[in-house]
């Protein structure tokens, strides 16, 4: 792991994504440390036009992750399931996606799916985000089959984002940002008054019931609770 690192600092970035794609094969995830921001940003240029990595950096500790499609599953589920929240609670949302927010020299991370709520009117027809400038998205899906969130919690709580959704492939979990750091709770800030850590009972169905099928069946659970 020295040699690995050692190498890291000297290569320029279009040679750290050769090495971490060949590394990437077998585990689809590996962490490097001692990576500049300025090395962070030039593999977000230079990947930035078809890549499939998804990159986390928390000062100075860079993760690269390749999405399998487990977890491309869950994302998309779970992501489907708050539009479908706010479309029957009549609630306005901004999706992100997979948007890249940053905190310039110190952290930057790519969400699975972002969602814009209560600060939606503050990012209106804008192009770009500037967390300086801007507020962090109201709500954040992250999906964890293959690897920790801890560092994008960090993460997230450096930006001060509200609320996160997490899901391990076992236990969802709703997780609300309090002095600083996240902690599990009931009840969604972003969807109040709705039991939704029962959605684990539909996550539970992912890949065994059709796609459509799926979200109908949370769409009536959710008018079932109104």
């Amino acid at each position: 792991m020295r040699a690995r690192k050692a190498i890291v600092q000297r290569e320029p970035a279009s040679h750290i994504a050769m090495t971490s794609n060949t590394l990437l094969q077998p585990t689809e995830i590996i962490h490097l440390s001692g990576i500049s921001w300025q090395t962070y940003e030039n593999l977000l240029t230079e990947l930035s036009a078809s890549r499939r990595l998804r990159l986390t950096y928390n000062r100075g500790t860079l993760e690269i992750m390749v999405p399998s499609p487990e977890h491309e599953r869950y994302k998309k589920v779970l992501g489907r399931f708050v539009e479908t929240l706010a479309e029957e609670l009549e609630v306005n949302i901004q999706p992100l996606g997979s948007t890249t927010f940053k905190r310039p020299e110190l952290s930057g991370a790519e969400p699975d799916e972002c969602f814009y709520i209560k600060n939606i009117q503050l990012i209106k027809g804008k192009k770009r985000i500037n967390l300086q400038q801007d507020p962090p998205p109201d709500l954040v899906v992250e999906v964890d089959i293959t690897s920790s969130s801890k560092n994008r919690f960090e993460v997230y709580a450096d930006m001060g984002v509200p609320e996160i959704w997490r899901y391990d492939g076992t236990i969802f979990s709703i997780n609300i940002l309090q002095d600083d750091k996240y902690i599990a709770v009931e009840q969604s800030l972003a969807f109040p008054n709705l039991p939704l850590t029962e959605i684990s009972n539909f996550l539970e169905q992912v890949g065994e019931k059709d796609y459509l099928e799926l979200v109908k069946e949370f769409r009536q659970w959710v008018k079932s609770q109104i």
